[in-house]
């Protein structure tokens, strides 16, 4: 005896419960990204820009400054601080890095 699988469109709910999730909506919104998902892809996609857009203001702030005056203030900081700092521009350069090779691999094709 074989036993026929059948999900009855429990992955496609799965994705669409993710997809509501991952842009923080109700559950009330379920019928809606499954109906009309423009909207709500739309929205995904402006968070997105958002996000490449924070990602990179973050790694400009990071830079040294190119003109005038470099020597500010002198600050202290510990030295844990100092290696978090490091970590998260890393982290960021890393998240802006891959960016730009996703965009440079969308614009080839």
């Amino acid at each position: 005896m074989s036993v026929i699988e059948h999900d009855f469109g429990a992955d496609k709910r799965r994705k669409e419960r993710r997809f509501r999730d991952l842009l923080n909506l109700d559950a009330l919104h379920e019928q809606n990204v499954r109906n009309n998902p423009l909207p709500y892809l739309e929205r995904a996609s402006e968070r997105i820009y958002q996000l490449e857009r924070t990602l990179f203001e973050a790694a400009l702030a990071a830079r040294a400054p190119t003109g005038g005056d470099p020597s500010g203030p002198t600050v202290t900081v510990s030295e844990a601080e100092y290696q978090r700092l490091l970590a998260c521009r890393a982290l960021v350069d890393a998240a802006l890095a891959q960016i730009q090779a996703a965009a440079d691999k969308d614009d080839a094709l």
